[in-house]
């Protein structure tokens, strides 16, 4: 299966994404249109204390016009490993240093038209010191148990799909080393 790109057309750029236009011929020779969002890579963490419990943050989102729970998460800078990028912004919301980061795997959340790829990873972290939050930003730390976790996520509390996909990953493979 294979969709050639006839012409290509940008019609949205902004600080974050993009908006591309494509028209496509299907491989039997018929013809179509597809709009594909641009978005680098991303990561997002599963940051866990010395006692067992997980930082979580919370954080109006006005795309949902809803306060939401998520796991920590944010955009790579460009040119920077997604790795050094999970320590940094694990810091910069939450005050958590990472003692040691682990990948547990990539995501892609919408693939019919987001180009985003999300590298999930696990984080041991210790002492919190001071956040360096980005200025348009207001999130608020949580510390949760993995069955508060769990209640919260079969009561619908967290339906942010990367938070969901990032907790089956860590869950999936806490048996390998956590």
């Amino acid at each position: 299966m294979y969709e050639k790109t006839i012409s290509r057309k940008t019609v949205f750029e902004g600080r974050i994404l993009s908006v591309d236009v494509l028209d496509v011929e299907l491989e039997d020779g018929r013809k179509s249109v597809r709009e594909i969002v641009r978005h680098g890579v991303a990561v997002a963490i599963i940051p866990q204390l010395p006692d067992g419990r997980f930082v979580f943050i919370r954080q109006f989102r006005k795309a949902m016009e809803r306060v939401c729970f998520e796991v920590v998460a944010g955009n790579c800078d460009p040119g920077e490993k997604s790795a050094t990028s999970a320590a940094r912004e694990l810091q910069e919301e939450t005050g958590y240093r990472a003692n040691h980061v682990e990948l547990l795997g990539p995501i892609f959340p919408s693939v019919g038209y987001c180009t985003e790829r999300i590298d999930i990873f696990f984080a041991e972290v210790a002492e919190q010191g001071a956040t360096a939050f980005d200025e348009d930003e207001n999130i608020e730390t949580v510390i949760l148990t993995e069955t508060e976790l769990d209640e919260m996520i079969r009561t619908n509390q967290i339906a942010d799909a990367k938070t969901l996909a990032a907790w089956m990953l860590y869950k999936g493979k806490k048996g390998l080393g956590h």
